[in-house]
């Protein structure tokens, strides 16, 4: 199987972390994949923040309603949209899923938190300190897992259909 492949189909969302520190060339290496995604109109809307101080990490897990666990992290990125890009959403979800297997690809888990229509988007942003014509995409807090969880996929033929979708409860 190719490397690739196999980094893809492998990643897990980890949520419990060794405090092992993440070294700088991974850290750069993986955000070298964030900004080499596509864009439409190679807009690139995004502003990504590194947050490693174990106070701000509380404070954003204190903040994520579903990722309390962003405080036992060793790091967490901050990935932000600009909001007057009409395609932000869909280029910074392109830079969040290249930065989450650039990391994979080195051993790191993370896990994908928040999004610009949680309620503590505007918290966490005023909190970090970014500029308002930005808004939260996605909080990914990385370290090297304590275990990889295992889940359980859907067989293709639930999720496939070829030219055009025919429910199975459709009599013919």
């Amino acid at each position: 199987m190719n490397i690739g492949i196999t980094v893809i189909k492998s990643r897990r969302s980890v949520r419990s972390y060794r405090e092992t520190l993440i070294p700088e060339e991974i850290i750069r290496d993986s955000l070298d994949c964030a900004a080499s995604a596509p864009t439409a109109r190679n807009a690139q809307p995004w502003l990504i923040g590194i947050i490693r101080e174990k106070e701000t990490l509380q404070k954003l897990g204190a903040l994520a309603d579903n990722g309390k666990f962003i405080s036992q992290a060793p790091l967490c990125f901050a990935l932000f949209g600009r909001r007057e890009e009409k395609y932000y959403l869909e280029d910074c979800s392109a830079a969040t899923t290249q930065l989450i297997l650039g990391l994979w690809a080195h051993g790191v888990g993370s896990c994908w938190v928040a999004e610009d229509k949680k309620g503590y988007a505007e918290e966490v942003r005023t909190l970090l300190g970014v500029p308002p014509d930005y808004t939260l995409v996605s909080l990914i807090p990385a370290g090297y897992p304590v275990d990889v969880p295992t889940v359980q996929k859907k067989p293709r033929e639930e999720i496939l259909f070829s030219e055009r979708f025919v429910s199975k409860n459709t009599k013919k």
